[in-house]
């Protein structure tokens, strides 16, 4: 016996249209937001990259600009030369180009091994803890004693470690001291710049020793220095006044890496502007 269910019956065409309609509006919704919250991420993740290496480039400036003059530079000044260099100050504003800072710093530290001869000193190590060479009679000559007196190394006997330096030493620097103001330290002396390069935006660092540049930060769209004096007035000309140098004012502009179309200032680059007043404690002593 045949049994015929009269209400049964298939989908139509009209509602399966609808449910295709209807689907597909909620695909492109979960589409659209699943696609802003990806632009979001990265934007966002660009922003993070862009200060982070903003505040690491401009907390290395401070360290470096903040020991300026240390280890009484003024001993090795004026015309002091480091590699291509030329020195007369401990600051020279626009050097080696227009917006550039050169300062004379310490860089790292070793001990005396033993009580220094009239011009001759004996150090613990020629080297820094990862081998690379901290003096020598090129760029590497200028050191600071103590930190109380700098002067040029003219010779080195490696196997003993010992330098030679071109004059008489003014203090009395003693091995083994256990005061700490009159700690028997050695510094080797550097010249060290700090510029933009404009053609690929980048924060870069130079100690002038021979192998160029180090880039400290990328997608650097303004790099600045102002410079005040004892009265916190700004100095307007740097270069004829670096003695007159007593806080340098610096402001990094950062930008992130790629345009957003959607953001319509600043050519589309998200940017972050970081100033920092330096104290420049070893001027004017």
């Amino acid at each position: 016996m045949r049994t015929y269910f009269k209400e049964s019956r298939g989908i139509s065409l009209i509602e399966l249209m609808v449910a295709l309609v209807i689907s597909a509006i909620l695909i492109a919704a979960l589409y659209r937001t699943f696609i802003g919250q990806q632009k979001t991420y990265t934007v966002q993740e660009q922003v993070v990259d862009m200060q982070q290496s903003a505040r690491f480039a401009i907390n290395k400036m401070i360290k470096e600009i903040r020991m300026g003059g240390f280890g009484s530079v003024g001993y090795i000044l004026p015309s002091a030369t480091f590699g291509s260099k030329t020195l007369n100050n401990a600051f020279s504003a626009n050097n080696p180009t227009t917006g550039a800072l050169t300062v004379i710093a310490g860089v790292g530290e070793v001990t005396l091994t033993g009580t220094p001869a009239t011009n001759q000193i004996t150090v613990s190590s020629l080297t820094d803890s990862q081998g690379n060479t901290l003096f020598d009679t090129g760029n590497r000559r200028y050191i600071s004693v103590g930190g109380v007196e700098s002067c040029a190394i003219t010779s080195i006997n490696v196997g003993t470690k010992t330098l030679n330096l071109n004059g008489p030493l003014k203090f009395t620097h003693i091995y083994g001291n256990p005061d700490p103001l009159k700690n028997a330290k050695v510094f080797p002396l550097r010249a060290i710049s700090f510029q933009r390069d404009t053609g690929a935006n980048t924060l870069t660092r130079d100690e002038n020793l021979g192998a160029g540049p180090e880039v400290l930060a990328d997608n650097i769209s303004a790099l600045q220095f102002t410079y005040l004096d004892s009265s916190g007035n700004s100095i307007a000309n740097p270069v004829a006044n670096a003695a007159s140098i007593r806080v340098v004012n610096v402001t990094v502009t950062a930008r992130t890496e790629r345009q957003d179309p959607d953001y319509k200032s600043g050519s589309g680059y998200r940017t972050r502007t970081i100033t920092s007043n330096i104290q420049v404690r070893n001027m004017g002593i």
